[in-house]
């Protein structure tokens, strides 16, 4: 199969394949924290200065780092990371959406913890439902978005034939609610988030809350509402 790689795609494998070094990611790390001479990086990390200058040529060739001048010594040069450029390389890609959706099974615990975290995170509005909802939001689900300063209000469960809209962006965070979906909801995302009822510990709903922060945060800046800004 023939496939046209975009340019973008091209500069960022470029990128991958620069960090795939031990010695240029550990440069790549130590500029994290705060820019460093050739000889500070050197020094630093055990690397002699014919061998450093390869590392560092092929990772100003990707555009990861840049010099500056020294304003007190003006024969020293500092390097930059291109903190943006590092983070091109894994972008996220956007998408729109006039509300998000997060469904699982019974409307009980993963959807409504991940709207109220998406609330916190997104103006995007969000909703939730379940493919086959339970009579009420289960108990340790409020308890432990209580103890999370979160609101899951309003705390009742619906289902997702009552609450899908068009435009909207489909989150479906449990197995079982993306493999009903089927072609039902084609264009959704999954979150495979374990079920914390089966268990029905405070731990369970715990792990269950702290495996959506990070996936929220992922999304949050790439979903925007249609003919919104991008920025």
């Amino acid at each position: 199969m023939n496939v046209e790689w975009s340019a973008s795609v091209m500069a960022r494998a470029k990128r991958h394949a620069a960090l795939g070094d031990p010695a240029r990611l550990a440069i790549v790390d130590r500029l994290l924290l705060g820019d460093a001479s050739p000889g500070e990086l050197g020094q630093e990390l055990g690397l002699p200065s014919n061998l450093l200058a390869h590392h560092l040529k092929l990772l100003d060739q990707v555009g990861l780092i840049e010099r500056s001048r020294s304003e007190g010594d003006g024969r020293r040069t500092y390097l930059h990371l291109r903190t943006q450029a590092l983070a091109d390389t894994m972008p996220t890609p956007p998408r729109t959406a006039l509300r998000v959706v997060f469904v699982c099974t019974h409307n009980s615990a993963r959807s409504h913890l991940a709207a109220a975290l998406w609330k916190r995170q997104s103006a995007v509005p969000a909703a939730s439902a379940g493919t086959k909802p339970a009579q009420r939001v289960h108990p340790r689900a409020l308890a432990t978005a209580r103890a999370h300063g979160l609101s899951l209000t309003p705390a009742r469960t619906a289902h997702i034939d009552d609450t899908l809209r068009p435009d909207d962006l489909v989150v479906a965070v449990c197995d079982n609610a993306h493999e009903q979906l089927g072609t039902q909801v084609p264009d959704r995302l999954h979150w495979s988030v374990p079920d914390p009822t089966r268990t029905g510990t405070d731990d369970a709903f715990a792990d269950a809350l702290s495996d959506l922060p990070d996936r929220v945060d992922r999304l949050a800046p790439a979903v925007h509402p249609p003919g919104g800004s991008d920025d």
